[in-house]
């Protein structure tokens, strides 16, 4: 398909758009009876169960103990039941390979009986343990590639949900995935591992505050979501998109995001038709999506969940990444998750927002009306202080990526220096508790609007900072630095783990201090508040993290940049990384080492697959275009010289210096791709330093031709039409 025969049809598709799905009535169905409705839900279970087999189970899902195997068989026949109810035929156990991705191995629940007919069984062993093949999912040297055996183990705290489609539906059973020697070859087991660790040097710490609670102390996770929708007609004529995500060529359009007028702007009737359709599939799924709104580049979007406990909100991330891909197929669009898919204008991250606490503490990340005052808060947000500071370099390397690398620290996300806002406020509570004299601190005041009819507006204490990787933003912090395609269970992992590094510190330390002396706590808090200022100040920065003075300073303060994925993946693996993720159980050095391998592998992949096409683009696409173009003027040029015109030649000229630039660049870029390296990480470094910029040069002579090339010559949809036409 042409370049502007995509366009028509792109303009066909929105002016005669029709809604895939009637909308719903929502006087017949209230939503709130609605949500949830494809859940094995506690209200499910609840209804279902015999008593004790629920009361078991509810005490596996809020408490944490352990899962009690002989209620597996009721369990299994009961969710079966319920599923077969709501049509499925199939079972499924959905867990998360390091690929990043979602996986799923379909399984009947009919087993013939014998007699010519078929009976449904789904017994607590198949609900417990499946064994999909390990060998085929990236281990990063774990099992070799004929030891295959794999289990997946089912994951009583993300219940089972029903997913829905045209032919049918499919019972979805989230599941951890591991080798058959035991080793973590998923997103979820870490996670699950973390939070455990977490809960056990929380209540160490709240039980010096005289804080007991029976429920654990878990993370919670608010994943922001950013993604761009473009009419599939356009990817069908875009090699570049279909395959790696993201547009390798692309002259920069007449107008991009620089007129401000996109965020929060009224959302096309398309889109906003797709997002409802997006919302109640989510909707049935119990994923609780709040917020939906244009974001700042054209055509890029975002929609953003209620906070969840960690490994449920890693979950729901994951059904919503899939459900906007579905979804956008039935609306003629494609859904983009890369990070960066169009130069020049904003690229997609996934804001996390993380906090601690549970159902009866709440979050132990809020200050309060008088921080100053509130020990708990300050000895938990001081641990988070100490926890950044010290493990800066490897919860960046849990966002690095060949797609996030075009992201970070492009005056569109933070840097890739870890640095924590706490904004005015509290860096003044904690600059007092260094010098060791608290006075007091910034109290909430009241806006004036000066317009009557307006109410007084309650003003906090201090601004927020959108620059900033790692900014408090009032109960919680936001980790902004994650990439769109990214599962979030790494950075959680990393959050989690070094929390309890941190708070197990503390609690050591207050109670080597107090000596079982409860009356000496305050004076020991306020001790070690000073010391983790006076070691661990560095990391607080609130001010432009885009400045190239705030990178200038950080070098001072010793943090670290580390730019790109090949510089950070190796912080996975230095010393005192393994030793904190060994110390809590969360990571073997074995399973450590395999993901820095994988990743860097994938890292490698990535940027080979992208240099490939780039290469064949140039020379199938853009230099048979160019080269018409050029035939066209070189004609042209003749007729009128022969008629005695003195016509100068400049654009035939400069067409033919483009191309030949373009085709020696290319021919560079292919020479450069025949490469043997001694290990995957000086692969990973060639592929950044050689390959990408290679890559670039092909473009830059590309991009420069689609701008003089005639219209109708050029077969690539450019930016214009892809960001532009809704």
């Amino acid at each position: 398909m042409s370049g502007i025969q995509a366009r028509l049809n792109a303009i066909s598709a929105v002016t005669n758009y029709k809604p895939s799905t009637a909308p719903m009535n929502f006087s017949e169905t209230k939503l709130t009876e609605f949500f949830g409705c494809n859940v094995f839900n506690e209200k499910v279970m609840r209804e279902r169960l015999p008593k004790d087999v629920f009361k078991s189970l509810q005490k596996t899902i809020e408490l944490g103990e352990k899962l009690d195997p002989s209620i597996a068989d009721i369990v299994a026949n009961t969710m079966k039941d319920w599923a077969i109810e709501k049509g499925a035929t199939h079972f499924t156990h959905v867990f998360y390979p390091l690929t990043g991705l979602t996986a799923e191995k379909h399984d009947s629940f009919l087993t013939p009986d014998g007699k010519g007919g078929a009976l449904a069984e789904f017994s607590g062993k198949m609900l417990i343990q499946g064994e999909p093949d390990a060998s085929s999912f990236p281990s990063g040297g774990l099992r070799s590639t004929f030891e295959a055996r794999g289990y997946t183990a089912w994951d009583v705290t993300s219940p089972a949900y029903i997913l829905e489609n045209p032919n049918g539906t499919f019972l979805c059973i989230p599941t951890a995935f591991l080798s058959w020697t035991g080793e973590a070859l998923d997103k979820k087991t870490p996670l699950l591992r973390s939070m455990q660790a977490l809960n056990t040097q929380a209540k160490r710490v709240l039980k010096l505050f005289g804080i007991e609670t029976k429920l654990p102390v878990i993370a919670f996770a608010g994943p922001e979501q950013e993604y761009f929708l473009i009419d599939r007609n356009f990817a069908f004529s875009r090699p570049d998109l279909l395959i790696a995500g993201r547009s390798l060529f692309g002259a920069r359009p007449p107008k991009g995001q620089e007129f401000e007028d996109q965020y929060f702007g009224v959302i096309p009737r398309r889109v906003l038709a797709f997002m409802m359709e997006v919302e109640r599939e989510l909707y049935k799924l119990g994923v609780p999506v709040k917020t939906r709104h244009n974001e700042v580049a054209p055509s890029q979007y975002e929609i953003a969940p209620i906070y969840e406990t960690g490994n449920l909100a890693t979950d729901h991330n994951q059904i919503i990444m899939t459900t906007l891909r579905s979804v956008a197929k039935r609306y003629g669009m494609l859904c983009l998750l890369h990070e960066k898919p169009f130069a020049g204008i904003n690229g997609s991250g996934k804001h996390l927002n993380y906090s601690i606490g549970n159902a009866e503490l709440g979050s132990l990340f809020d200050p309060g009306d008088t921080p100053h005052e509130n020990a708990k808060f300050l000895v938990f947000c001081a641990a988070a202080i100490r926890a950044l500071h010290k493990f800066g370099p490897m919860l960046r390397a849990t966002v690095a990526s060949a797609s996030n690398d075009h992201r970070l620290g492009a005056n569109e996300a933070p840097p890739a220096i870890m640095s924590m806002y706490l904004g005015e406020q509290l860096t003044d509570v904690f600059e007092q508790f260094k010098q060791g004299k608290v006075n007091g601190c910034k109290q909430k005041c009241v806006m004036n609007v000066g317009v009557d009819t307006l109410p007084p507006l309650p003003r906090d204490p201090g601004d927020r900072n959108r620059t900033s990787p790692f900014a408090f933003t009032g109960n919680r912090f936001e980790f902004r630095a994650v990439g769109s395609s990214m599962s979030i269970a790494g950075s959680q992992v990393a959050l989690n783990t070094m929390m309890a590094d941190s708070l197990d510190y503390i609690a050591s330390e207050l109670e080597k201090a107090i000596g079982g002396d409860a009356s000496k706590l305050n004076e020991a808090v306020q001790s070690l508040l000073q010391k983790i200022m006076v070691e661990h100040e560095a990391i607080i920065f609130n001010g432009d993290g885009y400045s190239e003075a705030w990178h200038k300073e950080a070098e001072r303060r010793g943090l670290p940049n580390l730019r790109t994925t090949p510089d950070a993946l190796p912080m996975l693996t230095k010393p005192e990384v393994i030793e904190l993720f060994t110390k809590y159980g969360v990571f073997s050095e074995a399973e450590l080492r395999s993901r820095e391998e994988i990743y860097l592998e994938q890292y490698c992949k990535t940027v080979k697959t992208e240099a490939n096409l780039v290469i064949r683009m140039a020379r199938t696409i853009i230099f048979p275009a160019a080269m018409r173009y050029q035939g066209e003027l070189a004609t042209t040029c003749a007729n009128l010289k022969a008629a005695g015109h003195d016509y100068q030649m400049v654009t035939l000229e400069d067409v033919t210096a483009k191309l030949r630039s373009m085709q020696k660049a290319a021919n560079e870029l292919e020479k450069l791709l025949d490469h043997e390296a001694a290990s995957v990480l000086e692969e990973a470094r060639h592929m950044c330093d050689a390959i990408l910029p290679a890559m670039n040069d092909v473009r830059k002579w590309a991009d420069s031709l689609e701008t003089i090339v005639a219209d109708d010559l050029w077969s690539l949809p450019s930016y214009q039409e892809m960001l532009f036409i809704k």
